[in-house]
């Protein structure tokens, strides 16, 4: 009897857990050949899995992201994977706004098109400092990100019909925005949640500021997926978070189906701005929303990057 209830209790255990880690997946199989497709981050994880369905689909692929040496191996792998040649990777530190620069100047002499700019790359609540003394989590999840997309907005606009999709995270709601001081560090985690929440606003303030010139801007939220965002902490923690996104954190294949939704589904573009959740338009918080805010971190961010 002792036996029975133990593998029942199992067997109910482990049908929770998938309920609570099912996802919705793309089902659009729209073509994108003869299109660019630039993905920050891509050489692992969301970004990775992202890109490969980008190749499939005949894409042009380039993956930005720091590690050469693991880009090189991505590029290799997904080439095998979609049986498209046209993948390539290219030098990319958004914690130091020099190498945006140079990047997107490179960028721009090579590549004519540029018809979706996937701003996946992150880090998380580490207590770090980007190389122009911006905390590391505001300095590469918004301020890398804003300038990257303000550099090639020009090529986006050339291009339209454009997408842009920046990755944010539903823990945006824990925590506001102190423009007395948007570089705060004094607690991790509070830090990655701004930073989140500034992807938002820049996504809201992008999608007004391109209404009617062909870029739709999306912000998504992928779920908590099973990534390797853990390799910036200790051993211990991530042998005990190994565990946890075991149980209750989704693959990167289904982390990566709201991104590529957002790239490729034609109902998308009726929702530029929008925050998607599980490949479909989601609510945000009342604060999360205001246009004003908005319209203020945009003109806080072309300061701190020396935009203007």
């Amino acid at each position: 009897m002792y036996l029975l209830c133990t593998i029942a209790a199992s067997l109910i255990s482990f049908l929770f857990l998938k309920w609570l880690k099912r996802r919705r997946f793309c089902m659009d199989v729209k073509r994108l050949d003869g299109k660019t497709v630039l993905i920050t981050g891509g050489n692992s994880g969301i970004g990775k899995e992202t890109a490969t369905a980008m190749a499939i689909r005949g894409a042009r692929v380039i993956i930005a992201c720091r590690d050469m040496e693991k880009a090189e191996k991505a590029v290799r792998e997904i080439k095998a994977t979609s049986h498209n040649l046209n993948v390539l990777h290219m030098h990319l530190d958004l914690a130091n706004m020099r190498s945006i620069r140079d990047f997107c100047k490179t960028f721009l002499q090579r590549e004519k098109r540029l018809d979706i700019l996937i701003n996946n790359a992150g880090m998380p609540s580490v207590l770090d400092w980007t190389d122009d003394s911006f905390s590391m989590c505001f300095g590469v999840n918004h301020l890398g990100h804003f300038l990257l997309t303000n550099l090639l907005l020009g090529r986006l606009k050339e291009c339209a019909p454009s997408r842009v999709i920046t990755l944010t995270c539903s823990a945006y709601k824990y925590q506001k925005l102190d423009f007395q001081d948007l570089n705060y560090n004094l607690f991790p985690f509070f830090t990655y949640c701004r930073s989140k929440l500034a992807n938002i606003y820049f996504t809201q303030e992008l999608a007004r500021m391109m209404e009617g010139k062909g870029v739709t801007a999306y912000s998504v939220h992928p779920g908590y997926v099973q990534s390797n965002w853990t390799c910036h902490y200790s051993i211990l923690f991530r042998i005990v978070m190994q565990v946890i996104m075991f149980m209750f954190f989704v693959s990167c294949e289904a982390g990566a189906q709201t991104v590529i939704h957002c790239a490729v589904a034609d109902e998308v573009t009726a929702h530029s701005g929008g925050y998607f959740v599980d490949c479909r338009c989601a609510s945000l918080r009342p604060f999360a929303k205001d246009a004003g805010v908005a319209r203020k971190l945009w003109e806080a961010s072309e300061r701190m990057v020396k935009l203007a």
